[in-house]
């Protein structure tokens, strides 16, 4: 296929090949980028394209590759874009700091409210928090299972009573 034939059918592609880019980026400026990607990555590679073989096909291909590869290293660069004035990129996994005091004080409370329960459904509770499964502590507590599952689910109503206040947090 001569150039000038090839480049006329790649321009008849563009109605096409645009709307596909704006489904996979859902963003103008991204979907265009990647429309200029692609058409780059056709032109160098036209040599490699069968005559007689889905123009189309061809085009859909390299487009959805493109943007694959282009996010698996924006995801394996874990970075994300400042949006100040700056515009500086900053990578978030080096700027976190955690500080675990208040994750601290939410279990010292969740601990209090578990202690202040009565015991009839505090220890199944417990053994529930603990990883237990409902059987194994019926077998334990020596209980019908049914039970087991009043029990847990009075002592979870009880404490989204007493804990309401991390309700939104």
């Amino acid at each position: 296929m001569a150039t000038h034939e090839f480049n006329y059918k790649l321009d008849v592609l563009e109605g096409a090949l645009r709307p596909y880019a704006l489904k996979l980026t859902r963003n103008l400026e991204d979907a265009n980028d990647l429309l200029q990607e692609t058409y780059l990555k056709a032109y160098s590679n036209k040599d490699k394209f069968s005559e007689g073989t889905n123009l189309k096909a061809w085009m859909y291909t390299i487009m959805k590759n493109t943007f694959f590869t282009n996010y698996q290293r924006m995801l394996r660069r874990n970075t994300f874009i400042d949006t100040t004035d700056n515009l500086h990129y900053i990578n978030s996994v080096e700027s976190i700091s955690q500080n675990e005091a208040e994750d601290n004080f939410k279990m010292g409370d969740v601990e209090a409210a578990i202690d202040k329960l009565d015991d009839t459904y505090k220890v199944p509770f417990s053994m529930y928090f603990q990883g237990y499964k409902y059987h194994e502590i019926a077998d334990q507590l020596q209980i019908p299972l049914g039970t087991v599952k009043n029990r847990i689910h009075i002592a979870r109503k009880e404490l989204k009573d007493v804990l309401s206040i991390y309700a939104f947090n």
